[in-house]
């Protein structure tokens, strides 16, 4: 067996449907982070234990659940509010933490691709399906770092990928709490951007064969292109078919140009504080 883990601020509306789909596992956590509705009630209903930790980043805040939460498992799913397990992905990370104590080459996490909901359809194309994360991982031996927005391994982790998929709903806050979250997240990606520790773009990494290294170039590429919302929308709706996505890759593409506005609104002004000082 495994634990889950999931982070949580006020998370009342999505938090249900992600806890029933973990019904199978006997060691779910929730590490929150100031909830003020019924996150910790809902959770305390489904036998969820609860832990709390002031919100600095998400890479802090899962490597403070390793460190400081005794898991019953040794193997962990991370997974957010707005997604849920599936029966597949259930049964092929029970598979691996079984083999894991008999391997003598243990790996210490598993990338596993989302798929990715937009009002109620898959919409794969648009989304990049499938794009990989770290989710299933070892709580000794696996610790994340933060990279723009979101989390990422430490370099020199031994690293597998799943098959199965959790399923990961974009519209579950609605449109206008997307598009609030979005500008944050466009700050912080500057900031990552900007700060000396990013390494620099690589030519070279749009062409290698790990489809998350040329993915990672990509998006530092984005910082030097113009009319970058014009090119996101170009490159995921026609280049990357999201047109076959229906109405909600349509809109879904048009969201992904309001992202990239703010990116370029951050960099902007990020720019205009360099100068000053």
């Amino acid at each position: 067996m495994i634990s889950a883990i999931i982070l949580t601020l006020n998370e009342e509306k999505k938090l249900p449907t992600c806890l029933a789909s973990l019904r199978e596992c006997d060691d779910i956590v929730l590490l929150d982070s100031g909830s003020t509705d019924r996150t910790i009630e809902i959770a305390r209903a489904h036998g969820a234990r609860i832990f709390a930790n002031p919100f600095q980043n998400f890479a802090q805040q899962r490597n403070y659940a390793h460190e400081h939460i005794p898991f019953r498992h040794p193997w962990l799913i991370h997974l957010d509010a707005d997604e849920t397990m599936t029966p597949e992905l259930w049964a092929e990370c029970c598979a691996i933490a079984a083999r894991d104590a008999q391997s003598p080459l243990p790996l210490d996490g598993y990338y596993v691709a989302p798929k990715m909901f937009f009002q109620n359809r898959w919409i794969p194309h648009c989304t990049d399906y499938p794009s990989y994360q770290a989710r299933l991982v070892h709580v000794q031996r696996f610790r994340f770092i933060e990279v723009g927005h979101g989390q990422r391994e430490a370099s020199g982790l031994r690293l597998g990928t799943i098959h199965a998929n959790y399923l990961h709903d974009l519209s579950a806050s609605g449109e206008v709490d997307w598009l609030a979250k979005h500008r944050r997240y466009a700050a912080a990606e500057v900031a990552a951007y900007l700060s000396p520790d990013t390494p620099p773009f690589r030519f070279a990494d749009l062409f290698s064969r790990k489809k998350i290294t040329r993915r990672r170039a990509l998006k530092r590429l984005a910082f030097h292109l113009p009319l970058r919302p014009q090119l996101r929308f170009f490159y995921q709706y026609f280049l990357r078919g999201g047109f076959l996505d229906g109405p909600p890759g349509l809109r879904y593409c048009g969201l992904l140009m309001h992202y990239e506005r703010f990116i370029l609104d951050a960099l902007c002004e990020a720019r205009a504080e360099q100068r000053k000082g």
